[in-house]
This record gives structure tokens, sequence and C-alpha cells, in this order.
């Protein structure tokens, strides 16, 4: 019989009773921080897209997003802002189920694909996205804060996932 990796945790939208701890765990894992109103109106115009992961009842990961129109013609695009993970949570599948989770949201909105930024030496979350059929598109020359570059990568919804049919 085959290794079997068993899932503890849960996807389900953010709200706003979650908001300090998904602020708690924005500051633990990303230099990147934002005001609770970024937060807040981020789940009010797209609150499909704002979910978190709990595990025994605690919220232990969340990713953000919002949809936003492309420059050619009224297609929409959705824009992962930030997705998070604490550290003793991750390398579990957590990522890949928030990305999962807000990928399958975005076609509500009707959107015909997602995008985002990452760090270049986040290398772990560049090959998660890899891993899900992302590529990068390009380089931003000292998006960050700090000087450091970022990839801009994107793939096409809907998202087809590994999984296969039982």
């Amino acid at each position: 019989m085959g290794k079997s990796v068993q899932t503890t945790f849960r996807i389900r939208q953010f709200q706003p009773a979650d908001l300090e701890r998904v602020i708690y765990i924005n500051r633990t894992c990303l230099p990147e921080n934002y005001s609770n109103f970024f937060f807040t109106d981020l789940h009010e115009r797209f609150p499909a897209t704002f979910v978190v992961a709990e595990e025994n009842d605690q919220v232990v990961g969340y990713a953000m997003c919002r949809i936003e129109r492309g420059i050619i013609g009224l297609k929409k695009k959705g824009h992962l802002i930030s997705l998070a993970v604490l550290p003793g949570y991750q390398r579990r599948g957590i990522g890949y189920a928030l990305m999962q989770e807000v990928m399958q949201a975005m076609l509500l909105y009707e959107a015909t694909e997602i995008f985002l930024e990452v760090r270049v030496s986040n290398t772990p979350a560049v090959n998660l996205y890899k891993k899900m059929g992302f590529r990068i598109t390009k380089t931003e020359r000292s998006y960050y804060a700090n000087g450091e570059d970022a990839y801009t990568m994107s793939q096409e919804l809907p998202f087809k996932s590994e999984k296969t049919a039982r």
C-alpha cells in the first residue's frame, strides 16, 4: 500500500474575526506588511478570493487576491496579493491548497488568468508556482522595498488540478 499524507487542515473563507491572526501571519512570514484597511478592503471587494487555512481551530495560513482588468480590453485577471503559511505548517500542502482554492474562486469573478509577484530568492514559492503550471513572464527589477527583484508569474484559468478522478 502506498504512503498516504494525512491532511489535518481545512481551507475556508476569511471572516473579519480572522483579521488579527492573518495580520500576525503576514508579519511573521513576510517583510511586506499591509494596513488593517487593506486586508478588510480586499475581503469586502473580493470575498471569495480571500481564504484561510485552519488547523485545530487555529488559522495557520492565508491567501488574498483581487481581480483586475487587463490593459487590453476587458479581460479580467486574478492577482495573488499575498500568500503565507506559518513556518511550522509549511511543506504540508497548505500553500498548494490555498492556491487551488483562490484560483477556483477567481472563476466566480470571470477571471481568465492569474498572476503574482514573488521574490527571486524565494525558491520554495517559485517551485510551488511552477509545479502548479505558472510560468515566469518577466523580472521586475528592485520590486521590493529592500531592492530585491521579483518574478512576475502567471497561469491561465481555469486551473487544471493534478488530481485524477476517482
